[in-house]
């Protein structure tokens, strides 16, 4: 098996090309293989196929809305092996890989997603680094619930942004003190809100243009950052300040990204890294499956 590593903000990913959706990806498997000890360590995993061979071998039972059979498609696994609808760092790290292998040879192009079609502009790239803009969108606020996480409870909007989120400004939240949060124990969330769970994003309020945010991914936990994750902290900062549309550079502890919020959906630009690629040994994956 093939597969290379990369990372977004510091969100990493194993990108494992499968152009024949022959690889069993079971949960385990995933899980192992995300393992920072016993695989080779990711927030989560990309598989690389076409949309409709992924749907002729059953990965997926229908092609998502706006998605071609031709298309790219994302198949993306959280580090526990479970499945999430979106991933706005790893569409980044998906699109640079297939500039950079030749299986895409546009700029602008579609990558499909369980979320439905994302459109992707790569500005620049190279054998490492890119520079790509995501199509994020729609962004929809839910309505007000809370949660209890780092020791207190905060109030929050739960947005969907392609999958579930909840988004707590704190207008008292500095820098520092967010920082210092301890996010190493699972959110409690209001299960009757979010019945499959959601990730959960601590901010501070805009300021200058900006915001500083830290995130608890579902399935995952603390990461260095989150692509869907940046967009929903976006859309309540603006939302806190009663706004509905605006751009905001959004801070994450991998780095920076700037998020665009405006009646049409939201756009995500930032960057990408592909830092190593090998191979996996057949043997070994097949003993986790």
């Amino acid at each position: 098996m093939e597969f290379a590593k990369g990372h977004g903000t510091q969100n990493d990913f194993v990108v494992l090309p499968d152009p024949s959706a022959e690889l069993e990806l079971t949960r385990s498997a995933v899980a192992v293989l995300c393992d920072r000890r016993q695989g080779i360590g990711a927030d989560g995993i990309l598989r690389v196929a076409r949309a409709g061979v992924l749907r002729d071998a059953g990965v997926l039972d229908r092609l998502p809305t706006g998605v071609e059979p031709d298309d790219w498609f994302m198949d993306y696994r959280n580090g526990d092996g479970t499945i999430a609808e979106m991933c706005g760092n790893g569409v980044r790290v998906f699109a640079h890989y297939l500039r950079v292998h030749d299986l895409e040879h546009r700029d602008q192009f579609v990558v499909g997603s369980r979320a439905g079609a994302r459109a992707v502009t790569v500005h620049s790239f190279d054998d490492t680094d890119a520079d790509v803009t995501v199509a994020m969108g729609d962004v929809t606020l839910m309505g007000s619930s809370s949660v209890t996480i780092a020791g207190g409870a905060y109030e929050g909007v739960g947005i969907d942004v392609g999958n579930p989120h909840l988004a707590c400004v704190d207008g008292t939240l500095t820098r520092a003190a967010l920082g210092a949060l301890d996010l190493s124990v699972p959110p409690t969330l209001d299960a009757e809100f979010f019945p499959r769970g959601a990730n959960v994003e601590l901010l501070t309020r805009l300021d200058d243009g900006g915001v500083e945010m830290r995130v608890f991914e579902r399935g995952v936990g603390e990461t260095r950052s989150c692509g869907t994750g940046t967009v929903a902290a976006a859309a309540a900062a603006l939302s806190y300040e009663g706004l509905e549309t605006g751009e905001v550079s959004v801070g994450v502890l991998g780095g920076r990204v700037r998020v665009n919020i405006d009646h049409v959906g939201a756009t995500l630009r930032g960057p990408s890294v592909l830092l190593a690629r090998g191979e996996i040994d057949d043997r070994w994956f097949a003993a986790q499956n």
